[in-house]
């Protein structure tokens, strides 16, 4: 199929977010001119023989805002007459993609857009492979993609957690349905236990640590400036299902890495106070994804003196 001809086959991309992420730094993407006139951009420069045999008179280095927390990273690569749509995923655990075009002019995509795939851990994918429509015309396109954790075949068993927490007393803050944090879908099933900052965090079930951020040591009341600003681990269980463990101190509050085995009591951080919070605590959940929808779950946790009982409860 011949190459497409038009000014310039047009690349932009954008990667959904993981829930808490950090803050951004700066990223490259590279635009060269083939003799034919066709603009190609790419996450990387072409080689020298590349640009020798495209007849590329100048690579420019176009600067852009990435997000080194991103759950995934979207690139695409050119292959012959065709553009392949990769996803690579950055976590010790299973997400969930979907790619659409935000904007498309005699392109199609194979799989057709939007399209969901589920990658492995460290996984990558091609997501879908773009061509011409009608090859006698050029085109362009622009692309986007959400990612959300976990593997949306999870099927949760009814199993019992651990207190999260190494201390002789402890105190529910926030229980299911708070109205201060725990309304939305993803938290709705959290608890937030009173807790001083440096208290002893542990696993309160076996799994992988399959995602974990801990370079923010800030905490306030504005959603929009602290909202991604937390310090958590979170652990991926055999069921599909994941653990969050938010708002742990500043520096050394995370005390595990991705990919680690953990066991069920074994210490992870210590609890702080950072991200959107009112003061120190521990806020933990059970997720899963319910096809690009992280939602919490309730669950049974038991304590020194017996069962918790988790339902209620507001700041």
């Amino acid at each position: 199929m011949p190459r497409p001809t038009s000014p310039a086959f047009r690349l932009a991309f954008a990667a959904a977010l993981a829930l808490l992420a950090t803050s951004a730094v700066a990223g490259k993407l590279y635009r060269w001119t083939d003799r034919n006139g066709v603009t190609h951009y790419g996450d990387r420069a072409p080689s020298d023989a590349v640009a020798t045999a495209a007849g590329a008179a100048e690579v420019k280095v176009i600067p852009f805002r990435s997000e080194p927390s991103s759950i995934a990273r979207l690139r695409v690569q050119q292959d012959g007459d065709r553009y392949l749509a990769w996803a690579d995923n950055s976590l010790a655990g299973p997400i969930e993609v979907r790619l659409d075009f935000n904007h498309s002019n005699n392109i199609i995509g194979s799989p057709l857009l939007p399209t969901s795939a589920t990658l492995d851990p460290r996984g990558s994918s091609v997501i879908s492979v773009l061509s011409a429509q009608d090859p006698s015309r050029g085109g362009d396109f622009e692309l986007s993609m959400r990612s959300v954790p976990g593997d949306p075949r999870a099927r949760p068993q009814n199993v019992e957690y651990l207190l999260p927490l190494r201390q002789q007393q402890f105190r529910i803050d926030q229980g299911y349905g708070g109205h201060f944090s725990h309304s939305e879908p993803e938290h709705r099933y959290a608890v937030d236990f009173a807790a001083d900052i440096g208290t002893p965090v542990l696993a309160a079930r076996d799994g992988t640590v399959m995602q974990v951020e801990s370079d923010f040591d800030k905490a306030g009341l504005s959603l929009e400036k602290f909202g991604d600003r937390a310090n958590f681990v979170r652990i991926l269980h055999d069921d599909g299902t994941m653990a969050l463990y938010a708002h742990l101190k500043a520096d050394d509050g995370v005390m595990v890495r991705a990919g680690q085995r953990v066991r069920a009591g074994q210490q992870i951080g210590l609890s702080g106070n950072t991200g959107f919070s009112t003061g120190p605590h521990l806020h933990f959940t059970v997720q899963v994804n319910r096809g690009m929808r992280l939602e919490s779950i309730p669950f049974r946790m038991t304590g020194p003196q017996g069962p918790l009982r988790l339902s209620g409860g507001t700041r």
